[in-house]
């Protein structure tokens, strides 16, 4: 670092002062923010609390399973044989706001539900004739407290008591609730009518308009109803393919994620030898694709040099080719394409040493991965804490959700009759015991169910326990991250202050960094995560916020709304920034973290320009490397998976895919996440390496008393040598 660095660096603090009984992380340490460790066991304990409460109080079954009529759940307990419910009506369900949702409440339809084994597969509509009514309807379709086989009641009168549905149409189960088939509503027969009942000739006429004769959807009068029943048969039904292509083809989607996994191995053993080649062809590259935009720009600029048209003739308009059409254009872009390439040859001429020096950090960093392999599996360990998290939020937040007994009320079915309103939910009921006879001025009523109870002190509490789980959780990945970012960085500074590599390399170091991590910095780490916990909760509010009030919103008010959403998205990306420096320090000497976040900021500010041209290089070739993984990858399996490359002998068949797109996405996706978690890992070796790198300049000279810790080929681009001879 030269002289006029060092005035302008001085208002960042001291450098770090040579310590005889430094050589690496520092083992003689003691616990740090002992009050935040507390502090956020206490916030563990609460959320276990909270989780237990919810699972003493909640049921999941109103989520997970249908009910009846009479409050039984379908697929469990009596019912166990009849998975799935039928609704009398479906259509009935407009008088909530959304038929899917309606149903998936299981009892808020105004409509009579029962549990059946199957749901029908026919179209079926009830005759209104002289007979005896198990020769009309079917017993497995009506209420369970009928029987046709001994029942005096008429057909109608059935009917009229809502005891067995006027007509199926064929249907699907979605989610244990059957739906009509998208299908098979193409075919209805033109008998499926009955004159004389208004009601069921309006609800068979929806059905039958739903669809056109084509299968294509038409305008009916409720439009929200069939889209809602025809996009939930259609993902089910695409469901169902997508489960097919998963269950033929799960071997070859875990052979392509493996390649996936040996290919981002192999790019990152390999920066060792080939780091200095991929980044000045990277930068070349970079270099020669803006040089071909410039000749672009002047090409396209001659061409329209003798054209009259320009913006002011164009105007506003949303149409972007016109304004390809205008030689302004393409001057505007021609400047600025070579302001950019004079800028990039400027850094490149004036910042190169600088460039060398984040290469040999790059393939030093290769090299410390290489000697400690162990380290590529630890993302696996906090892959698995994250589940965990997840999955915990999950299940509370389900169980807080469903908390407090159901609440039913009378309901009339046909709420016009006059005689009906005065009673329309007005009355608490039982569905187990209710008897319709007892409203005989009102026949249509129900027993249905409204809410969950809410009267309770856990219940009334719901809405702000709901948000101390999202906090919990929020604050618990947080955490588990800077975990692993903190042990990893402890393994990583453990290579680097060993004098000779690999033989000064300390026994298992990513198991002792993991130790000390746990065993004297819980409370560190749960300081930096609770910063970042309250940026990312106030972020949440703020989208709820823009989400409830975004048709009350004036030009004014979305304006203030999208600069605090902007600034506290570059607060969030600033804190994480920071956090991940801290930990490092945190690793290495064993302080608190706000010494360790002043520290390392300070550290960083007195070498700003290193950190930029650092942090740029590895952007760019993490960045190529992932592209390289995922592109690669991704095109093997297009080729494979669309049945253009075959293995010989090869069982599998492209065209037993329904959507060949699936494993392919799912290969995609797998290989992004795989090659994430390997370069994360190599992204924090390098960081680790800097720091360290920058304190080794700090404390040391190459003296025989304060010998370098770096490499020979850092020291040999810095011109600097140490006089005690190093074994690499």
């Amino acid at each position: 670092m030269g002289k006029k660095e060092e005035e302008s660096s001085a208002e960042y603090g001291e450098p770090a002062q040579y310590d005889p009984t430094f050589n690496g992380p520092i083992h003689n340490r003691s616990c740090t923010d002992i009050i935040c460790c507390i502090l956020f066991m206490a916030a563990i304990a609460g959320y276990l609390v909270v989780g237990i409460m919810a699972w003493l109080y909640g049921d999941p079954r109103h989520v997970l399973y249908p009910r009846n009529s009479t409050g039984m759940f379908c697929g469990i307990g009596e019912n166990k044989d009849k998975p799935n419910v039928l609704y009398f009506d479906l259509l009935k369900c407009a008088t909530g706001t959304n038929i899917m949702a309606a149903a998936l409440n299981g009892l808020q339809c105004p409509t009579t539900q029962v549990c059946v084994k199957e749901c029908p597969n026919e179209f079926w509509i009830a005759q209104l004739i002289n007979i005896k009514a198990e020769k009309v309807f079917q017993q497995q379709y009506c209420v369970p407290s009928l029987d046709l086989s001994t029942t005096t009641l008429t057909p109608a009168q059935i009917l009229d008591k809502e005891l067995c549905p006027l007509f199926t149409t064929p249907s699907s189960p979605v989610l244990g609730r059957c739906l009509p088939s998208l299908g098979s509503l193409n075919t209805v027969p033109s008998n499926f009518t009955l004159p004389g009942l208004p009601s069921a000739d309006a609800s068979v006429s929806a059905i039958k308009n739903a669809t056109g004769s084509d299968g294509i959807l038409l305008e009916p009068p409720q439009p929200r109803i069939r889209r809602d029943v025809v996009s939930s048969f259609n993902a089910k039904e695409i469901g169902v393919r997508i489960f097919e292509d998963f269950a033929s083809s799960w071997h070859w989607i875990l052979i392509g994620l493996l390649i996936a996994m040996l290919v981002s191995l192999l790019f990152l053993l390999l920066l060792r030898f080939t780091a200095p080649v991929l980044i000045w062809v990277l930068i070349f590259g970079l270099l020669g694709v803006v040089a071909y935009g410039i000749w672009h720009c002047y090409w396209e600029y001659d061409n329209y040099k003798n054209s009259q048209l320009t913006f002011s003739d164009v105007g506003l308009t949303t149409n972007v080719s016109v304004y390809l059409q205008v030689k302004e254009t393409w001057l505007a872009f021609l400047i600025i394409l070579s302001v950019l390439e004079a800028i990039l040859i400027l850094v490149l001429l004036f910042l190169r040493k600088r460039i060398l020096i984040a290469i040999a950090l790059i393939r030093e960093s290769s090299k410390a991965v290489g000697y400690m392999m162990s380290t590529l599996v630890y993302p696996l360990v906090t892959f698995v804490l994250l589940v965990v998290c997840v999955a915990y939020w999950g299940a509370t937040a389900l169980y807080l959700a469903t908390s407090g007994a159901p609440i039913y009320k009378v309901v009339a079915l046909n709420s016009s009759e006059a005689d009906c309103k005065s009673i329309n939910g007005s009355e608490d009921c039982d569905p187990l015991s209710f008897n319709s006879s007892s409203y005989p001025s009102c026949p249509t009523v129900s027993c249905i169910f409204i809410k969950y109870n809410n009267e309770g002190l856990f219940q009334r509490n719901l809405f702000n326990l709901q948000i101390y789980n999202v906090l919990a959780f929020l604050w618990c990945v947080n955490f588990v991250i800077a975990l692993g970012q903190c042990t990893l960085a402890g393994a990583f500074a453990s290579y680097y202050w060993a004098f000779n590599k690999p033989s000064d390399i300390p026994a298992f170091p990513l198991t002792q960094s993991f130790i000390r991590a746990l065993r004297y910095h819980v409370g560190s780490l749960a300081f930096g995560a609770l910063i970042l916990t309250i940026v990312q909760f106030i972020r949440i509010v703020l989208e709820y916020l823009d989400h409830k009030f975004r048709a009350a919103q004036n030009c004014c008010s979305r304006f203030i709304m999208c600069c605090l959403k902007c600034c506290f998205w570059c607060l969030e990306k600033f804190i994480k920034f920071l956090n991940r420096n801290a930990y490092i320090m945190i690793a290495i000497y064993g302080k608190n973290f706000c010494v360790s976040a002043k520290n390392a900021f300070m550290l960083l500010m007195r070498n700003i320009v290193r950190v930029v041209v650092l942090d740029k290089v590895t952007d760019l070739l993490l960045f190529f490397g992932k592209l390289l993984v995922v592109g690669g990858v991704g095109v093997l399996a297009f080729f494979f998976f669309s049945g253009r490359i075959r293995m010989p002998g090869d069982p599998f068949q492209a065209e037993q895919l329904n959507y060949y797109w699936v494993p392919i996405i799912t290969v995609v996706v797998g290989s992004y996440l795989i090659a994430q978690g390997f370069f994360s890992v190599y992204n924090m070796c390098v960081d680790t390496l800097f720091l360290c790198f920058l304190e080794d300049l700090e404390r040391n000279d190459g003296s025989m008393q304060k010998p370098y810790y770096m490499s020979k080929n850092l020291m040999k681009i810095l011109n600097k040598k140490n006089k005690v001879a190093k074994k690499e």
